[in-house]
């Protein structure tokens, strides 16, 4: 098998379903390829059938090599078994070869020991192997019997070849599935990896500014699939000492976190494709908990807004009495912008604010240390001005993802329960400005925020610089695609680019997210045409009074829990608020029942029982001898006295 898992293939799939633009994109990063070509050449007058191999043809890179097998059957068998270890193979595709193999040229044959022999050229080959093959077993058998021996051989074909290759995949409207092995594996090309840890993918069609090119090396190392890449220390703020916790509450002893698919890699690493199928909240645990916060016996009208918070972390973590996060790690991406898209931000602000961070000072590192958080720092790869170019070439937007991907992984193998994402880029509002204008339609003037000097002022001209900035990075791809990818490489730049990275990731592993500004929310949009399932595993706190950032929550369906209207910096203003989010999951995993509804009576059982029944306090634990004290009252004014010498317990009477 090859480093990746698998280096025989077959992917399945129905007329027009994707499924070789999915093959062709997972042989994408081979130097060469020797494309083998099945179908017959047919009817000179059929038009649309020559349209259909002149589309295929027209998607081979230059470097890829044909080959005709249409003449004989027998030949494809033969380009298989004589591939060696160093080649790659497309076969486009088995429906072709059968039908060449049931033409009545060709025959009398054995068909089934010629499918015998394919089955085994593919077991035995050395040659990295990737076979296209409708499925038409899903339909109604056929009516005729050319019909029916058609579907026949090919039911038979690709269950033989299906046996002899290492995975199958599935591809049903675009979308995948991996039939073998049971646990998936991914999609799409990766372009080919640096061979530096150290390194960041070229933009060798893009010319850098002076600035740009005296800068350090970014670190968003391009070669992740390698697995031992050195990812940002996660640093650990002071915090005043805090009561220790039980050995059931610390993080990494549930299952929030645990892995929950395979996803498809190849040699360059994973595979990060539109259409990804991950997981989704539980549907019904978190109704659930929102239905028994009208059981417990909370004095007024209850938690309010707060039991979307209840509900949102049963849904993520399956339960209907959701523990409050313990283990919490704050994301902070620096990725500035240059251009316009930067204007009115002061030199260097970004790194000032990554610095101050790393050493404990600032908001962002006090507000950490107080919610017991842990906090990483990862530089993003800069970004070209939006207006001119690109903002980052496919390469770097490739790297970024699966970069963001893997700092999500570590989070989550280091039990982390709840990210908080955060920017701290120059230029990084108008940028997700430009992704916003590009996903949801909207006009740059509305969703850019003032730009506020470090004196506090507005800065008019500034902002308006920006708004140009973003009016003219929109004109200058008004012909270009607008998929998640191409939005991120032509507009988004590296830190938007990393943070859809880490959504994805952390939604493959069920950790739910925290959105704090402008970065993160656009990254959610991003991430929709992507995995449409990232949305449900966010939570926005607060829209910090950010235009941008209400647009996105209402595109995304995300209700800002408070409107507090905070500007603490990103990352900060959700840190801010956690604490009201905890203490919302707390009073709902621990109030009792209320005694109408079989609750605890305190006239008979002074002890509290949680949400489960477990009792805190009462006649548990304690002494024989203690005094048994009666429900307080409160005493007269001034001293008071039992006796002459004996002082009357607090809130005890005299008499």
């Amino acid at each position: 098998m090859s480093v990746d898992g698998w280096h025989t293939l077959l992917v399945l799939g129905g007329i027009r379903s994707g499924k070789s633009e999915f093959a062709e994109s997972l042989v994408a990063d081979a130097p060469t390829v020797r494309y083998v070509a099945t179908a017959p050449a047919g009817d000179p007058e059929d038009t649309e059938w020559a349209t259909r191999l002149a589309a295929h043809r027209a998607r081979r890179p230059g470097s890829w090599t044909t080959e005709e097998t249409a003449a004989n059957p027998g030949r494809l068998v033969e380009v298989i078994a004589a591939a060696g270890p160093n080649e790659t193979l497309l076969v486009d595709d088995l429906g072709g070869w059968v039908t060449v193999l049931l033409d009545p040229a060709h025959q009398p044959a054995d068909d089934t020991a010629t499918i015998a022999e394919l089955a085994a050229a593919v077991r035995s080959s050395t040659a990295r192997l990737v076979l296209v093959s409708p499925e038409v077993g899903l339909s109604l058998v056929p009516t005729t019997p050319l019909g029916r021996a058609f579907t026949d051989a090919l039911g038979a074909t690709n269950r033989a070849v299906a046996d002899a290759c290492d995975a199958v995949a599935l591809v049903v409207a675009g979308q995948t599935a991996w039939l073998k092995p049971t646990t998936p594996a991914p999609a799409h090309a990766v372009p080919p990896a640096a061979t530096s840890p150290e390194a960041v993918p070229s933009r060798a069609a893009t010319p850098r500014t002076a600035a740009h090119q005296a800068a350090p090396a970014q670190a968003v190392p391009a070669d992740l699939g390698a697995g031992d890449v050195t990812l940002p220390e996660v640093l650990t703020p002071a915090a005043a000492p805090v009561p220790a916790r039980a050995a059931s509450d610390e993080p990494g002893t549930g299952d929030w976190a645990a892995p929950t698919m395979a996803l498809p890699m190849i040699a360059t690493g994973l595979v990060i494709q539109p259409g990804m199928e991950l997981p989704m909240p539980d549907d019904y645990t978190g109704p659930q908990a929102v239905d028994r916060l009208a059981t417990l016996d909370i004095p007024g009208a209850g938690l309010g807004v707060l039991e979307q918070v209840v509900g949102f972390a049963a849904a993520t973590q399956g339960t209907s009495t959701p523990r409050p996060w313990d283990a919490v790690r704050v994301l902070l991406i620096q990725g500035d912008h240059e251009g316009g898209a930067s204007a009115g931000a002061p030199p260097g602000e970004s790194s000032r604010r990554a610095r101050q961070a790393r050493a404990g000072r600032g908001a962002l590192a006090r507000l950490a240390a107080e919610n017991r958080a842990g906090l990483q720092i990862v530089e993003a790869p800069a970004s070209a001005p939006m207006e001119e170019r690109p903002a980052l070439s496919a390469d770097e937007v490739e790297a970024a993802l699966r970069y963001g991907w893997r700092l999500a992984e570590q989070a989550a193998d280091a039990g982390v329960q709840l990210l908080v994402l955060a920017g701290c880029g120059a230029g990084a509002e108008a940028a997700a400005a430009a992704v916003l204008a590009a996903t949801a339609g909207a006009e740059p003037p509305t969703v850019l925020g003032r730009v506020v000097t470090e004196q506090g002022e507005i800065d008019d001209a500034a902002w308006m610089v920006r708004c140009a900035a973003v009016r003219d990075a929109l004109h200058r791809t008004r012909r270009s695609a607008r998929e998640a990818k191409d939005v991120l490489a032509e507009l988004g730049g590296g830190d938007i680019a990393l943070a859809t990275g880490v959504l994805l990731g952390a939604t493959a592993r069920k950790v739910p997210v925290l959105l704090d500004g402008p970065v993160g929310t656009a990254a959610a949009m991003v991430s929709r045409d992507l995995a449409g399932q990232a949305r449900h595993w966010c939570l926005l706190p607060d829209h910090g009074g950010r235009p941008g950032v209400r647009l996105a929550a209402d595109v995304l369906g995300l209700t800002p829990l408070v409107d507090l209207r905070l500007d603490l910096g990103e990352g900060a203003t959700a840190l801010a608020a956690l604490p009201l989010l905890r203490s919302a999951l707390t009073l709902a995993a621990t109030l009792p029942v209320h005694p109408s509804l079989g609750g605890p009576d305190d006239e008979g059982d002074t002890g509290e029982r949680t949400g489960t029944g477990d009792r805190i306090g009462g006649d548990a634990g304690r002494a024989e001898d203690e005094p048994d004290f009666a429900e307080p009252e409160p005493a007269g004014p001034g001293p008071t006295t039992v006796g002459a010498d004996e002082p009357v317990l607090p809130g005890r009477r005299a008499d």
